[in-house]
């Protein structure tokens, strides 16, 4: 059988270094690439693949809301996720919303082909240093603690706060959403109220933490 492929990572020289590595590999077909978050959305419901292979920070939509679009548009699209950030806190959120696996950047690329393969059989698999015990710690402490307040944002809330995180002003972000201005400073105020934030560093440096935003290089 062979397992059908969608890349979506925003970096170039990665996406090319990826995508031979899954054209040389026997019994998988790679069929679409996407650069950021928009496209990689869009092709998961056009082509439909097998795996998502999805980096969690993609300018224009992050991972986790593809993963979660992704989830919806095409429910047997099994999801591996490759990320720069080992916190268990992003490891859990990102298996809560629909990832099969979760690989470090750093990972070899057996590891990978190995867990394109678990993911396609119907199995999870977290790439080291990663453990399912270290995840599981953190959800209970996170209950414990009353909870991820991330969570309580509604989704149109997390779209202002992916798009102030990335820079852009209220009057950008409501073009973008076609919405009016004051209703996007609304949703913003309520955000960070929420998240309890201060002003637009602590936002981004709160979206860095959860590895959904970076700082340019």
């Amino acid at each position: 059988m062979t397992i059908s492929i969608l890349l979506a990572e925003d970096h170039h020289v990665v996406r090319q270094g990826l995508r031979a590595l899954l054209e040389a590999e026997p019994g998988l077909r790679l069929i679409g690439e996407a650069a950021d978050g928009p496209q990689a959305a869009r092709l998961v419901e056009l082509l439909r693949p097998d795996v998502l292979v999805l980096d969690l920070v993609l300018p224009g939509l992050p991972g986790l809301e593809v993963l979660r679009l992704a989830a919806r548009r095409s429910p047997r699209t099994r999801v591996v996720i490759l990320s720069m950030h080992a916190d268990p806190a992003y490891v859990s959120e990102a298996l809560q919303a629909g990832a099969r696996a979760y690989l470090l950047k750093e990972s070899t690329a057996d590891e990978l082909l190995h867990a394109i393969r678990e993911v396609a059989a119907g199995r999870t698999y977290l790439g080291p240093p990663l453990s399912d015990e270290a995840v599981v710690g953190y959800r209970q402490r996170a209950q414990a603690a009353g909870g991820d307040p991330y969570q309580l944002l509604t989704p149109r809330e997390r779209e202002v706060f992916h798009l102030a995180a990335e820079g852009l002003s209220a009057s950008v972000i409501a073009a973008r959403l076609v919405i009016g201005r004051r209703t996007a400073e609304t949703h913003l105020a309520n955000l960070m109220r929420k998240l309890g934030l201060r002003g637009r560093a602590e936002l981004v440096r709160y979206a860095f933490r959860r590895g959904v935003a970076r700082f340019e290089e």
